[in-house]
């Protein structure tokens, strides 16, 4: 009985329905005539990054620099570290440089002329430039920056140019499948007059965009030679919300125990806060915060949602409150376990640093490499 043994909070994980997610995301990407770089950030372990290799998957995208040598340790030879280049860890630049395929991030002539000075070997840049989410990149009206660091990358024997990327990290605000599509159309098209301008003089660049709402939602990537999503591996209650996933496609939920309730506000207490979920949250659309949902636990650890879903309307350090109805406040007691999906599974499995499998398996997570 996989839940007998649980005695504090733990993220279940179920194999069958990540490795259903991989291969719809694989076989999308293959449809559309475009590479998949999955971005490993979500899940973080060598275990499941190993069950891409089987959809013939060979380049990835990580979210820091440590975390690409993790993965390089695991043999991952051709890895994206899908964010502005953090100069200030240029040792462990030229270590991991050593090791793989190193493809840095830049927007700025002033961080190549860094790297120029201070790189051992080359590297492969990728400029980022900005599809309409306004956090990163250079936008349209930036090109001529775009074009000085081409020519500074041109002239350098540290530097080679890989291509574009952007992130239309927007798409995570949409409402629906047709407000994410709306976003891909526009997104795509921005980054697809970038690769224009290049494309003659670069015609085997990469090009690199892609988020999980519009990789989950799209069949064709204008523009694109590679797909980056992440979140898809896992989904979470944020995809389901804005129409990337349905909730039985979602392969991560917390099992909590139940510390405490209170019959005269049909409230349970339930031992998994912030530190476990972190406190990203949804507003539902009757204006209700939910910092996860129960799901009904099986003696196996597999969940299936409930016809009446009930909330966690707020979270503490160690424990979060959730709202339930009569008929359940009499029927759980102190001690049992409940099933929460998570809001944001990226966010949860950094807070969690590992899972256990349906199999009964625990599955670690990364572990910081030190240079």
């Amino acid at each position: 009985m996989l839940l007998k043994n649980i005695e504090k909070p733990t993220l279940l994980l179920d194999p069958k329905k990540c490795l259903s997610n991989i291969a719809a995301m694989a076989t999308r990407a293959k449809n559309a005539g475009v590479h998949l770089r999955p971005h490993f950030k979500t899940h973080q372990s060598h275990e499941i990054g190993n069950w891409f290799r089987d959809y013939g998957v060979d380049r990835i995208a990580v979210s820091s620099l440590r975390m690409a040598a993790y993965f390089a340790a695991d043999s991952w030879r051709d890895i994206t570290v899908a964010v502005p280049v953090n100069l200030r860890e240029i040792k462990l630049i030229n270590e991991l440089s050593q090791k793989t395929t190193l493809n840095l991030v830049a927007e700025s002539i002033e961080a190549l002329q860094y790297l120029e000075k201070y790189l051992d070997r080359c590297v492969n840049i990728m400029i980022e430039v900005d599809p309409g989410y306004h956090r990163t990149g250079l936008e349209w009206e930036q090109a001529d920056i775009v074009d000085a660091m081409i020519n500074l990358i041109e002239k350098s024997d540290k530097l080679r140019f890989e291509g574009l990327l952007s992130h239309a990290g927007h798409s995570y605000h949409a409402q629906g499948s047709a407000e994410i599509m709306n976003i891909h159309r526009e997104s795509a098209g921005l980054f697809e007059r970038f690769v224009n301008r290049y494309k003659a003089q670069f015609p085997e660049m990469c090009t690199s965009l892609g988020d999980t709402p519009t990789c989950s939602t799209a069949e064709a990537f204008p523009g694109a030679t590679e797909i980056r999503p992440g979140n898809f591996v896992f989904y979470d209650l944020t995809q389901h919300h804005i129409g990337s996933c349905q909730k039985e496609e979602i392969a991560v939920a917390m099992a909590c125990p139940v510390l405490a309730k209170h019959p005269s506000r049909n409230q349970l207490v339930i031992y998994g806060g912030g530190i476990h979920f972190s406190k990203d949250r949804l507003q539902l659309p009757n204006g209700q915060l939910s910092y996860g949902e129960v799901v009904k636990l099986l003696p196996d650890g597999s969940w299936h949602p409930m016809d009446t879903p009930f909330q966690v309307i707020s979270l503490s350090q160690e424990h979060g409150v959730v709202q339930v109805d009569t008929e359940w406040i009499e029927k759980i007691q102190p001690g049992d376990l409940i099933g929460v999906l998570p809001v944001h599974s990226c966010m949860t499995a950094d807070c969690m640093k590992s899972y256990l499998s349906l199999e009964g398996k625990k599955v670690d997570m990364c572990k910081i490499y030190e240079w």
